[in-house]
C-alpha cells in the first residue's frame, strides 16, 4: 500500500527553522533524486516558501550541475561543493563558486556568492548522500517514473544528449543503490503527482524514507492507493 498526503511547502519551510543546524549555525537541506524528477522545482518553491514566513529571508540554493566539470563529473565534483560552499559555510564564513558552463565548457570567471545564513539548500543528483547526513537538517528524495524524466531531459537539453543520458541514467541507479538513498531520507516527495492540489504551494510526500519524528506531515490530506 503506498500512500500520498499533501503537504504545505509553508509547513515544510517552519518546520526546517525549527530544526537544528548541522552546518555550523546553518540549517542544510538537501534536495536529492534522479535527473527529470522534479528535483529544481521542489528547491525552488521551498525556497519561496521559506523567504514568505514572517521576518523570513529566501535562502540561497545551490544547484549541483552547476558545479559539474561536464558529464564525466557525475558524481566526483563534491569536492568542489565542499571547498566553494559548505566548507566556508561551515565556519560562518560566506562561500562563492564558479558556475559551469555546458555551452563554453569551462567554469565561468565571475563567482556566485553563498551568505552563511540560517538555511542553504543544495539541490542534484547525490545532495543527500551518506558522506553529508550528518549536518544535514533535512534530505529530500525526489521521485518520478522513468519515461516521464527522459521525456523531461530530453524536452529540456535536446535528443542529442541520448548517449551521454543513459550513461548518467545508469550512473543514478547504481549510486542510489549503492548509497541507500531512498531509505535514508527524512522525505519522499512524488515529482509527478496525479492528486490534484496547487502545486505552487503545496507537494505530495509519498511513503518511503526514514519519516523521522522531526517530519510528521501534520495537516497532510491522505490519500490511498
Amino acid at each position: 500500500m503506498t500512500v500520498a498526503v499533501v503537504e504545505a511547502y509553508a509547513g515544510l519551510a517552519r518546520r526546517v527553522l525549527a530544526g537544528p543546524a548541522r552546518l555550523g549555525r546553518t540549517r542544510l537541506v538537501a534536495v536529492d533524486g534522479p535527473s527529470g524528477a522534479g528535483k529544481s522545482v521542489f528547491a525552488t518553491r521551498l525556497a519561496d516558501a521559506l523567504g514568505a514566513l514572517p521576518g523570513g529571508a529566501r535562502p540561497p540554493v545551490v544547484r549541483t550541475d552547476d558545479l559539474l566539470d561536464g558529464w564525466d563529473d557525475q558524481f566526483t565534483f563534491w569536492p568542489r561543493l565542499e571547498e566553494w560552499v559548505l566548507g566556508p559555510v561551515r565556519a560562518g564564513r560566506p562561500g562563492a563558486y564558479r558556475r559551469y558552463s555546458w555551452v563554453h565548457r569551462r567554469f565561468l570567471d565571475r563567482p556566485v556568492p553563498v551568505p552563511a545564513g540560517p538555511v542553504l539548500i543544495v539541490e542534484g543528483v547525490s545532495a543527500a548522500r551518506a558522506a553529508i547526513r550528518p549536518e544535514l537538517t533535512l534530505s529530500v528524495l525526489v521521485t518520478a517514473p522513468a519515461d516521464l524524466r527522459l521525456s523531461r531531459a530530453l524536452a529540456r537539453d535536446g535528443a542529442e544528449i541520448m548517449p551521454e543520458l543513459r550513461r548518467w541514467h545508469a550512473g543514478e541507479r547504481a549510486h542510489f543503490a549503492a548509497d541507500g538513498t531512498g531509505a535514508a531520507v527524512d522525505l519522499v516527495v512524488d515529482g509527478a503527482p496525479d492528486l490534484p492540489h496547487d502545486a505552487a504551494r503545496y507537494y505530495v510526500r509519498r511513503s518511503g524514507g526514514r519519516a523521522r519524528t522531526a517530519w510528521p506531515g501534520k495537516g497532510g490530506i491522505r490519500f490511498r492507493s
